[in-house]
């Protein structure tokens, strides 16, 4: 498992759910610069991370909602760290868990180096299905045990 090492200014570790995202930036010093909840949008995201837009890492932990974080980073020139989901497991130690503690822990599980490296995997976009709009009657061509499922 490859780990992100590189030095950076700023770490911001992302706990990302579908309408809301709690934010966690931390500096090299280890000192918490910006902790809060906020709306799931680019707007949003990018006004909170303004300030320390200037040597910042963003990391998010491997789930469904990761995609359009991911496109927005790399369009603004971030660098974006994907979370293995195993590797993620140091997130889960304590006793109480929630999106602010998840957030602090994954920008300082980025910024000790400990956090494994997620392969970026885009999905393809969906390409259009030339399928008849309703369920048609097979032809005679059809082999017999395609026909089977099909009533007469």
């Amino acid at each position: 498992m490859r780990f992100y090492n590189q030095p950076h200014r700023f770490y911001c570790g992302v706990d990302r759910h579908a309408r809301t995202m709690y934010l966690g930036i931390i500096d090299q010093a280890g000192t918490i610069v910006l902790h809060h909840e906020v709306p799931a949008e680019t707007g949003a995201f990018l006004e909170a991370t303004a300030p320390f837009r200037d040597g910042l890492v963003v990391a998010c932990e491997c789930l469904c909602f990761w995609y359009w974080l991911a496109a927005l980073c790399q369009a603004q020139n971030i660098a974006f760290v994907l979370g293995h989901g195993l590797y993620m497991k140091a997130i889960h130690g304590g006793k109480t868990k929630d999106d602010k503690i998840d957030s602090k822990k994954i920008g300082q599980l980025l910024r000790g180096g400990k956090i494994g490296n997620a392969h970026l995997k885009w999905p393809s976009p969906r390409l259009p299905v030339s399928w008849p709009a309703r369920a048609t009657r097979p032809s005679a061509s059809w082999p017999a045990k395609r026909r089977s499922g099909f009533p007469a």
